[in-house]
């Protein structure tokens, strides 16, 4: 079956009607604008050119306005389930009162191998229009495309939700299940530790393989209390905030616009960070020993800059 076929019968299967790639559509914008190159290439006997104005003017615009529904929604289904699944203390009573955590363990990963096919379709169908693009142009434009999503952040294979939930399943997996019968949300998901590298990978369908990086590339060492900011990259929370010239008390969230990612150095990445929690909880049992040394090293840290936050405060009260 013909992947736009396949496509469509995913989408019109879908109980609620989700924001999804209109790959037939864009599929007709490509063929009309083939179709007119090749009728006045006839005439002129000149090749198709790297732009034009027929994509140009509506395929690009549909497809990122497309892109960014799609990742919108998986971000918000994806928060809304990991939301439960940490949910503790008075939250969680309060939750489990209305209903919201009738749901078993079987249920939850559910929902999260149906967000993961979500993304991933969608993912391979941006990647098979752009592919299709370049075809008929000539052209890298398509390729070019990737890189400006990635850049506004609605590149799904690059949403901190997605490795949230591939930590969700491995530690729903391990500290929960134990029946053969659940189903898997992910196919050969794993933390590995090669060479003394943490890494978080995984193989989907249709060739797509993920590979996430656990090493802060400034301790170099595997991330603690990790945070990915908006342009992607993953660091130690503490790291994060020495980066953008932030103490542990204000938070990321209070870090100037002009403060850079260390390592592609984008402006403007420390506002939208995510806590990545599930990854947190994951790498804490995982490296259980070195999780307790650095949580020591670092509660020190932190009682000396909530000291000095206080003290500075005390000072500006007092008008010394």
């Amino acid at each position: 079956m013909k992947f736009c076929k396949k496509y469509q019968e995913y989408i019109l299967g879908k109980e609620n009607q989700l924001p999804a790639v209109d790959f037939k559509k864009l599929k007709k914008i490509l063929k009309k604008c083939r179709e007119d190159f090749e009728l006045h290439q006839e005439h002129d006997g000149q090749s198709c050119p790297h732009h034009c104005s027929v994509c140009d003017g509506t395929f690009f615009p549909s497809l990122l306005k497309e892109m960014s529904a799609v990742v919108g929604c998986f971000n918000e289904r994806a928060q809304k389930l990991l939301e439960l699944h940490l949910a503790s203390g008075f939250r969680k009573y309060f939750m489990w009162f209305k209903g919201k955590l009738q749901k078993k363990h079987v249920a939850f990963i559910q929902e999260g191998k149906d967000l993961v096919t979500y993304a991933l379709i969608n993912a391979v169908a941006v990647r098979k229009i752009l592919k299709k693009y370049d075809k008929i142009h000539y052209s890298k434009q398509g390729q070019a495309f990737k890189s400006k999503a990635q850049s506004v952040h609605i590149e799904i294979l690059h949403s901190p939700w997605l490795c949230e939930l591939m930590a969700f399943h491995i530690n729903l997996t391990e500290a929960k299940i134990k029946s053969n019968k659940v189903p898997a949300l992910f196919e050969g998901c794993s933390l590995n530790f090669d060479d003394d590298k943490p890494s978080l990978s995984c193989e989907l369908f249709y060739s797509i393989k993920i590979d996430i990086d656990l090493t802060c590339s400034i301790c170099l060492d595997t991330v603690f209390d990790p945070v990915s900011l908006t342009c992607g990259h993953i660091f130690c929370l503490m790291c994060a905030c020495s980066a953008a010239s932030v103490t542990i008390v204000d938070g990321l969230k209070a870090a100037e616009p002009k403060e850079k990612c260390p390592l592609c150095r984008k402006t403007g990445v420390y506002e939208g960070s995510l806590h990545l929690e599930e990854l947190n909880i994951l790498l804490s049992r995982s490296c259980h020993e070195y999780w307790e040394q650095r949580l020591k090293t670092e509660r020190i840290e932190r009682i000396r800059q909530v000291k000095e936050h206080w003290e500075s405060q005390c000072r500006e009260f007092v008008g010394v």
